[in-house]
């Protein structure tokens, strides 16, 4: 029998899945697949290395891992990579030297993607 936790955390992504997501676009380089995403954010604490603590907000997305392939190949997001959603794009990239994703679960189902908007209204 499955770890109790584990079908449970299955189900819950199902559900995430189901009624918590959006279409985007994964890009790396020309090739890119669409994939459901849910949008969310971490706040990080960056030391500039001279006393004073960076408060940095990244735009992340929830994919799930056996999604995000390019072609046929199963892919772990790269720093560069580019999400596009609606009217604008977001490059993946963690702040300072964090890492651009995280496992968002402890089965490593779900990726967390954390990026910053470089096209599109008002972008920063």
């Amino acid at each position: 029998m499955a770890d109790l936790l584990q079908r449970g955390m299955a189900w819950l992504e199902a559900k995430r899945t189901k009624f918590m997501t959006q279409t985007i676009v994964y890009q790396r380089g020309h090739d890119s697949v669409e994939v459901l995403a849910t949008i969310g954010s971490t706040t990080f604490n960056i030391d500039d290395g001279g006393g004073a603590l960076l408060r940095i907000e990244s735009r992340d997305y929830l994919i799930r891992a056996a999604d995000l392939k390019i072609g046929e190949t199963p892919v772990l997001p790269k720093r560069g990579d580019r999400i596009r959603e609606a009217n604008y794009i977001y490059e993946v990239v963690g702040p300072g030297d964090e890492p651009c994703w995280r496992w968002s679960d402890g089965y490593r189902q779900t990726l967390r993607i954390h990026t910053k908007q470089t096209e599109g209204p008002q972008a920063v």
